[in-house]
């Protein structure tokens, strides 16, 4: 089999017009030619950092959507599954992805749970880390999240990444805003990367202390536009990477548009395709083609480098997107999942007013990082919603007990009315509801319950739901038919005041209790700024 075009060199940093000749799985030959028409080669694309079960789709079905868009393969952190399900999620995960001809390089989740302030599903100590990392389809030890037990010697902590460097797999860092001695040390534990960069000023002090720094531009997480300088300056330490990308996302575009919108601002062609090719399977030590003679097959055919329309995707020889139509089709399998609580009623979720200020999360447009806000003290025996301030209530219930939910106040999402809840929830996935009406967060609370997993929007007592039937995180349906219903529930949401871009992938990060300032786990209101609980009310 001969490939033509334009052939898309990275590494002696030439466009020259060519034959790829491939043979079985691998490229046989390059051949320079005159002419070889107007389409252009490039290796296959590669996800840096991303987990797939924030696309709520499985491994298999995320395969069919991504080969359209270039993506051959991806290093993937399946921490989410595995605050559900433990070393089982991670299983499926693997068993699952087989299913298709995508290159999934897994990593062993270093935090599970994310943390001891959460109630998740299962635990991952050293022993079953070891088991993780001695497996061929583990790469390697998955963001360390739990910086502040890297900083202080946590025993456990510093024990996995030993295990992951006596087995010479690399440690992927989670550090945000993590500067100074605190940064030097958990950099000097032998943490090698990060994606939670939001300036550039950090990204430089980061990889001037030897971390490679993987830009994030997610659904959420979105820091592209402020850390792009680093091609012109670092582009030999950088990856470019999803983290969480949503369905509907997934359909427009993958890495596919980033780097074509990064060569159309003039950043070089050959450093901007590097960092999602050369780069993470140089870090990674990935078994991922480089369009060279030897190589595994693993190539792209595009219609131009500005506008990276996809025609053909290639992997390990084999064709798998050709002109709109993916070459291969995922089953779904059996699902897992672990959903124990039972309903809720409004009187769980009221709260007494004491008659002094309380605390708001302010929560922001496209940021994973909150605020922490002081209210004024308010009148009355309750506190409640109040639309004209923007003060809604959050409440976050504990998937796998009975146990009371946590309530508190947040600002951002402007709801005008109506509630929305989802078991998405950063990393512990338990249940998380923002409303007006406490009847309406108890009932889109409760249809979570009813689903066993799902995303919900009510109003006056309308209910409308998609259900998550894959540990209650992901879907095995197609992306199409996630994508459209994920977007009308999106669309209800904003129907009802919400200002947020993408109101449920912002929701899904209110739990996240390792991502600065202030967030709500199912046992409190927790502020990342002394690692600790906080009250309710500020007295």
């Amino acid at each position: 089999m001969t490939i033509s075009g334009r052939i898309v060199d990275i590494h002696q940093r030439r466009i020259f017009p060519g034959d790829v000749k491939i043979e079985g799985s691998r490229i046989k030959s390059i051949a320079e030619r005159k002419d070889a028409g107007d389409l252009y080669i490039i290796p296959g694309l590669i996800d840096a950092h991303i987990h797939i079960e924030s696309s709520m789709l499985t491994p298999a079905s995320f395969a069919v959507a991504a080969v359209s868009r270039g993506t051959t393969g991806s290093v993937s952190d399946p921490h989410e599954i595995a605050n559900i399900m433990g070393r089982e999620g991670v299983d499926f995960m693997i068993e699952d992805g087989r299913k298709t001809p995508f290159k999934f390089y897994f990593g062993a989740p270093s935090c599970v749970p994310a943390t001891d302030f959460e109630t998740a599903g299962a635990r991952l100590g050293p022993a079953e880390i070891r088991e993780l990392l001695e497996m061929e389809e583990i790469k390697y030890l998955a963001e360390m999240m739990n910086y502040p037990g890297v900083i202080y010697d946590d025993k456990e902590v510093l024990e996995k990444i030993a295990l992951a460097k006596s087995l010479k797999k690399p440690v992927d860092g989670h550090a945000p805003g993590l500067s100074g001695d605190a940064l030097r040390k958990y950099i000097g534990a032998g943490i090698e990367t990060d994606h939670e960069c939001s300036t550039l000023e950090e990204a430089q002090e980061k990889i001037s202390l030897g971390m490679k720094v993987i830009i994030r531009e997610g659904s959420a997480g979105r820091n592209l536009h402020a850390l792009k300088d680093l091609y012109r300056t670092h582009p030999s330490v950088i990856m470019l990477g999803s983290d969480d990308i949503h369905p509907e996302m997934l359909m427009k575009r993958h890495l596919d548009k980033l780097i074509s919108g990064l060569i159309r601002e003039g950043y070089s062609p050959f450093d901007v395709i590097a960092s999602a090719t050369l780069n993470p399977v140089m870090h990674y030590g990935l078994e991922s083609g480089l369009l060279r003679p030897g190589d595994f097959a693993d190539l792209a055919v595009v219609d131009d480098l500005r506008e990276m329309n996809v025609l053909e995707t290639w992997i390990n020889g084999q064709k798998v997107f050709d002109r709109g139509k993916v070459q291969f089709s995922a089953r779904p399998g059996p699902a897992v999942n672990r959903f124990s609580c039972s309903e809720i009623c409004t009187e769980e979720i009221l709260v007494k007013n004491c008659g002094a200020p309380f605390r708001l999360i302010s929560a922001f447009d496209g940021e994973l990082i909150t605020k922490e806000v002081i209210h004024e003290a308010v009148q009355g025996k309750m506190v409640e919603s109040n639309t004209t301030a923007d003060v809604l209530k959050i409440v976050v219930k504990d998937r796998y007990h009975d146990s009371a939910p946590a309530v508190a106040f947040i600002r951002g999402f402007g709801l005008k009315s109506g509630a929305f809840a989802a078991s998405v929830a950063h990393d512990s996935h338990n249940i998380i509801a923002i409303g007006v009406s406490d009847q309406d967060i108890a009932d889109a609370v409760n249809e979570i319950v009813r689903l066993k997993g799902g995303m919900a929007v009510v109003n006056n007592g309308k209910t409308h739901s998609m259900q998550l039937s894959v540990a209650g995180i992901m879907s095995d349906r197609p992306c199409e038919e996630v994508a459209a219903e994920y977007q009308f529930l999106s669309g209800l949401v904003r129907d009802l005041g919400c200002k947020m871009t993408s109101p449920f992938m912002t929701l899904s990060f209110m739990a996240l209790l390792v991502i600065p300032e202030l967030k709500l786990s199912d046992r409190g209101l927790f502020n990342t700024s002394n690692f600790s609980f906080v009250p309710l009310f500020a007295e």
